[in-house]
């Protein structure tokens, strides 16, 4: 019996020490764990955002809750509320992030994460399918670390063989 306790914790301690030895899937998107308040502004006009990523279904997604409110204004004389929540995941197979947003609206968006800067600062995801867009929609969303507990998002959009262009830009500030 002791013999199999003994095998046992070894052959658990080299599974554990090869996990350690494993690269972090997840490390361009950690920082991002948390919950943020920020200021919105785009097509809507200005307004603030509520959002938060969590870890789910035992790590194996990041899922983000968000919540951006655009008050009445010249622009938009209603105001506007949009939410979505995106899920990422990691595609083994093809070693790369994808994130799949859905959309008050009624929009889905799939993107994958096309490059991650030298410094993992900036993340540029493009879009691999539209749901329930126009034939030829496609965007591009980037996440640009700007301090501590500050990132800066853009997302572009573009439609039918037109060129992107800047749809909405938000700076969000963790909250303490």
């Amino acid at each position: 019996m002791r013999r199999v306790l003994l095998l046992l914790l070894l052959c658990s301690s080299f599974v554990m020490a090869q996990d350690k030895d494993k690269p972090d899937k997840w490390e361009p998107l950690r920082f991002f764990v948390g919950q943020w308040h920020g200021q919105v502004s785009g097509m809507p006009g200005n307004g603030t955002g509520e959002r938060e990523y969590k870890f789910i279904l035992g790590d194996n997604y990041l899922h983000c809750v968000n919540k951006a409110v655009f008050k009445p204004q010249d622009k938009n004389p209603k105001g506007e509320v949009h939410e979505d929540w995106m899920f990422f995941s990691f595609d083994a197979g093809r070693k790369k992030h994808v994130m799949r947003q859905f959309n008050i609206e009624g929009f889905t968006n799939q993107f994958v994460i096309d490059s991650v800067s030298f410094d993992g600062k900036t993340i540029v995801m493009t879009t691999e399918y539209v749901e329930n867009g126009p034939p030829g929609t496609k965007a591009r969303y980037i996440l640009m670390i700007t301090g501590d507990d500050e990132f800066t998002e853009i997302f572009e959009l573009a439609f039918s063989g037109k060129e992107l262009k800047e749809c909405l830009k938000n700076n969000w500030t963790r909250k303490k």
